[in-house]
């Protein structure tokens, strides 16, 4: 697969803010470890072969389990999830899947509600936006996996 185009060397102030909201991400009180669980499943979801590659080498490289990456495509029948990232995931999927349903079901946003307060439940929003965001661009450009 060839790339495209390079968006961070052609869009670099686009790119730049990116960055800065994943920066916030990273200090937002979600654990960064169900932060790159829900990145993933969502990149599964979207077919973005370049982020499911990256986001599982930097879950591998924080000590996640095999098992837990593996999982992750099955997670709603896998037992290795806590109750609070199984919320997120399932949380991801909606909002990922949108065009599926048109809305995010109350039952998932209840859910997502009883494992974390507000800041936390603003801040898993922009991180599924965020990834489906990313997984657009890679996707649209034909990002090859492990280029970064």
């Amino acid at each position: 697969m060839t790339q495209r185009l390079n968006v961070a060397a052609l869009a670099p102030e686009a790119y730049k803010s990116f960055g800065a909201v994943e920066a916030y991400l990273h200090n937002c009180g979600v654990p960064l470890g169900t932060l790159e669980l829900m990145k993933l499943r969502a990149s599964q979801i979207n077919g973005c072969a370049f982020c499911v590659d990256m986001h599982s080498r930097d879950l591998k490289k924080a000590g996640e389990s095999d098992e837990r990456l593996w999982s992750v495509a099955a997670w709603r029948e896998a037992t290795v999830y806590t109750p609070a990232e199984r919320a997120a995931l399932a949380l991801t999927e909606e909002a990922t899947r949108m065009a599926d349903r048109a809305a995010v079901p109350d039952a998932v946003w209840q859910e997502a509600a009883e494992h974390y307060n507000e800041q936390q439940l603003a801040s898993l929003v922009v991180a599924i936006a965020m990834i489906n965001a990313w997984n657009r661009i890679a996707v649209t450009t034909r990002t090859p996996p492990g280029t970064v």
